[in-house]
């Protein structure tokens, strides 16, 4: 059976971001491209073929979003909310803001391959927003994160700023404690055991700021430790652009 990671986000209460009205006369959430440097491309559900997505592009439920080497692009998928891709990163948009049979507006994206970047406001119980990965899955409240996919799905999740509930259990994160499992909190750097067999209801981790993990591709944690701004990584400069902007798009809110 294969596992899929969920990182799930709850926004805050009527958070639709942009919409418009279809030819039904239905509503339609929709987000919207805000910044693009380089090649960026979007695929529509219904197309084979991938198009440019310039700032200004509207993306749909079921839209693919790609960019390529030595290009980012960044999301508004929510009035305060923003997911921004790395190079050469594909993301696919299962669904925007679609209303649950629970009355909740869902939104669900997986992360096929490449490095995101995601600033979560503050959040109820209203909406919810996953992003997966294919290993293991998150429930998160207001958050700022990173997620690192590699080409054989090892995953890294960093916490910036937040908690999230980081479990290999498949697709049970509307709970913040799914069944069957005991959490415990990241206590500090450990040994971590060599290669073994894990079923998919067997550990979670509540990682908060500045707290990192990697999961392998069967699901086993590799590392569970805090990290620091002072790291190699941090100082990447994927990592202070994002830095730099949230910290722009944060001065504006404020206002």
């Amino acid at each position: 059976m294969k596992k899929r990671a969920v990182f799930s986000i709850v926004l805050a209460a009527l958070a639709l971001g942009a919409a418009f009205v279809s030819g039904d006369g239905s509503l339609i959430k929709k987000g919207i491209v805000t910044y693009a440097d380089g090649r960026v491309k979007r695929k529509p559900l219904d197309q084979q073929i991938w198009h440019n997505a310039p700032v200004n592009t509207d993306v749909l439920s079921g839209d693919k979003v790609r960019t390529f080497r030595e290009s980012t692009a960044e999301l508004n998928l929510a009035d305060l909310d923003v997911v921004r891709l790395a190079p050469k990163t594909t993301v696919d948009i299962v669904k925007l803001y679609q209303e649950s049979s629970e009355k909740k507006a869902e939104t669900k994206i997986v992360v096929e391959s490449g490095d995101v970047w995601a600033q979560i406001h503050e959040i109820e119980e209203d909406t919810e927003f996953d992003i997966s990965s294919g290993i293991a899955s998150a429930a998160i409240t207001g958050t700022t994160l990173r997620l690192s996919v590699s080409g054989d799905s090892t995953t890294t999740l960093r916490v910036y700023k937040g908690e999230v509930h980081f479990t290999n259990a498949p697709e049970k994160t509307s709970a913040l404690k799914p069944k069957s499992i005991t959490p415990h909190e990241i206590d500090g750097p450990h040994e971590v055991p060599g290669p073994h067999e894990v079923s998919l209801e067997q550990w979670l981790y509540i990682v908060k700021s500045m707290q990192q993990i990697t999961v392998d591709k069967q699901g086993k944690v590799l590392e569970a430790a805090p990290f620091s701004l002072a790291d190699s990584d941090s100082n990447a400069v994927w990592v202070r652009w994002n830095m730099v902007r949230d910290s722009l798009r944060t001065g504006r809110l404020q206002k």
